[in-house]
């Protein structure tokens, strides 16, 4: 546990964003998931309809930190690639 004023305060704020990107992570994990079921069912209208909320899912995470910027790119692109075998 911590023991200096210091520490304690740093334990508070942990919690605090850990709340925060749980939410973000959480977020970015429900949307991805739809948008690869909208796929997998050949439900392309509902998947185009899904990609502005997962790109912005994922923008927001790489953002505040929770997932790195090049892994944002890859699975942007991806979902891209996903979207475009979906439509052939």
């Amino acid at each position: 546990m911590a023991i200096t004023s210091s520490a304690k305060k740093a334990a508070r704020s942990s919690a605090k964003k850990r709340v925060f990107n749980l939410r973000r992570k959480n977020t970015l994990t429900d949307t991805t998931k739809a948008f690869t079921k909208a796929v997998a069912a050949k439900d392309v209208a509902e998947a185009e309809k899904l990609v502005p909320a997962t790109y912005a899912a994922i923008d927001k995470a790489a953002k505040r930190g929770v997932i790195k910027g090049n892994t944002a790119d890859r699975k942007k692109a991806r979902i891209a690639a996903a979207l475009k075998r979906a439509k052939a």
